[in-house]
């Protein structure tokens, strides 16, 4: 048995879901022998913990600042430009006192050109480890967009959640004990405990793609005949949102918990690549192949079943010759355990 959650509610909605067709509602006992979790949840009512801001790159006015909200912020010399020329040395001593002295632990580094060239948010991660043991640090690269200040509202946020998703996935695992848990992204596809704990960014709207997913899905059912079981009944087309239940009865909850169940584990990397001829940028791409194939497999996909199911390449615009922007999304199947 596969067990959609939707979280939420109280009691959250539960679907079991077999080859494809779910049977609700799920008794809690049986859904503590469950195959496998997975979870619907929108992080965005979840409480933001206060971050510290680490901006690597030269001065700006005041109000192009890091936005940290309630955490603080410094900007410390460093950074590289879009082609990965260093802009200025890193200031190690700046990061040291600011990580030493700000009293958070969870921490948001953004650097100039770290889409091309990531040393400098690295180092720094490194210094504040060093500084504050057990620190949560979120890097910008991670999320791959070339504008800094996208980049950086992104890392910020992901830090603030961390706190709220790790107390998510304890909570979930406390019901569900034993039971393999992923997490529905806001994109599609799911994610592992693990990486939902260090990527919540990632699901911040996940009830609400595995909605519209599980609408999706059932209108398939329905148009295929016959009634996909377990008391879901009715028709299945028309599920509304916001209302709390669709035309046909069917709730919400009900139906995101089933979108969910039927995700696969995904991921997805980003990268600033330069090459000069066909031969570095295969190069290049075979990387950024490698890497997402690795995430994918910390998004919770069996090793050796991931693969790369989408490449997108494209020339930077008004940039100097041989700038790319890739893109490398790859999925598997779950792992089994």
């Amino acid at each position: 048995m596969i067990l959609g959650v939707a979280l939420g509610e109280s009691p959250p909605p539960m679907v079991a879901v077999s080859d494809g067709t779910p049977a609700w509602p799920v008794p809690r006992t049986a859904a503590r022998t469950a195959e496998r979790a997975f979870v619907a949840v929108d992080l965005s009512g979840a409480p933001l913990a206060p971050v510290a801001a680490v901006r690597i790159g030269g001065p700006c006015p005041e109000a192009l600042r890091p936005a940290a909200g309630p955490g603080v912020a410094t900007i410390v010399r460093g950074g590289h430009s879009v082609t990965g020329r260093p802009l200025a040395p890193l200031d190690t001593e700046a990061v040291r006192r600011f990580a030493g002295t700000c009293g958070l632990m969870d921490f948001a580094v953004t650097a100039t050109g770290s889409p091309m060239l990531t040393d400098h948010e690295l180092a720094v991660a490194a210094i504040i480890a060093a500084e504050v043991p057990g620190a949560r640090i979120t890097l910008s690269y991670e999320f791959g967009h070339p504008g800094l200040r996208e980049r950086e509202t992104e890392a910020i946020r992901n830090a603030a959640l961390g706190p709220a998703a790790g107390r998510i996935a304890d909570e979930v695992a406390g019901e569900l004990p034993g039971v393999p848990v992923y997490f529905a992204r806001s994109d599609s596809g799911v994610v592992s405990a693990h990486y939902f704990r260090r990527y919540p960014l990632a699901c911040d709207l996940g009830a609400t793609a595995s909605l519209a997913h599980g609408r999706a899905a059932l209108e398939r059912l329905r148009s295929g005949g016959g009634d996909p079981g377990g008391g879901l009944g009715g028709g299945f087309g028309g599920v509304e949102s916001g209302g709390g239940e669709g035309s046909d009865g069917v709730p919400d909850g009900v139906v995101a918990a089933y979108g969910a169940a039927l995700g696969r584990p995904r991921a997805q990397v980003e990268r600033i690549v330069q090459a000069r001829g066909r031969a570095e940028l295969d190069r290049a791409l075979q990387d950024a192949r490698d890497e997402a194939l690795t995430r994918a497999v910390s998004a919770g996909a069996a090793p050796g079943a991931a693969t790369i199911t989408e490449t997108t390449v494209n020339p930077l615009s008004y940039l100097p010759d041989g700038l790319y922007r890739v893109r490398v999304t790859a999925d598997g199947r779950p792992w089994a355990g």
